[in-house]
């Protein structure tokens, strides 16, 4: 079985793909782990995209079954094998951006509001993040963009919007499983 999980930044895609992989005994692998090179400060550098796609297509071709989480939008054609169900995970935007702030906190602590380099990477991410309901231009990962994608496959799909906690999600998915007959290979 081969699952996409993916929605905008905040909206719970690692956390869900994570336990969903512990529920389902699958291998589940995360977009930022190809996407970034692992620095000192994390998210600062991006992994070269012919490298990045190279690794992923590997990856992904190698193992039989797993989740794939994060936005794969715009890295390019045949990169990806087939997947068998998506999952598009979609959260109001005042409590996505406050789980944002919340979380580049927890993980910056108070450099990002006394360290003025970090303070103005934390509020381009900030920018960023926000612009994917406003689609303002500063991204090219917006909900559009992810609604226009979308709208093109012809895989099931579940599009799971609003504040739900992490059991109902899972309920969710692994009924559609069942209803859909996925199995793991």
């Amino acid at each position: 079985m081969r699952i996409h999980i993916f929605g905008a930044s905040g909206s719970g895609v690692t956390t869900l793909g994570k336990t969903l992989s512990e529920k389902l005994n699958i291998e589940y692998f995360d977009s930022d782990d190809f996407f970034w090179l692992k620095t000192h400060t994390p998210f600062t550098e991006r992994q070269n995209p012919e490298i990045r796609n190279t690794l992923v297509s590997d990856q992904l071709h190698t193992v039989e079954n797993w989740i794939f989480g994060g936005s794969m939008i715009h890295w390019g054609e045949n990169i990806f094998p087939a997947f068998d169900l998506i999952i598009f995970l979609y959260l109001p935007p005042n409590i996505r951006m406050d789980r944002l702030k919340n979380r580049e906190l927890e993980r910056y602590d108070n450099e990002i509001i006394t360290n003025p380099e970090r303070a103005r990477k934390f509020q381009e991410f900030m920018d960023w993040a926000n612009d994917y309901d406003h689609n303002t231009g500063i991204a090219n990962r917006t909900l559009k963009a992810h609604l226009e994608w979308l709208s093109l496959i012809n895989t099931p799909f579940i599009e799971i919007s609003g504040d739900y906690e992490l059991h109902q999600k899972i309920n969710i998915i692994l009924d559609t499983i069942k209803h859909e007959d996925l199995q793991i290979k």
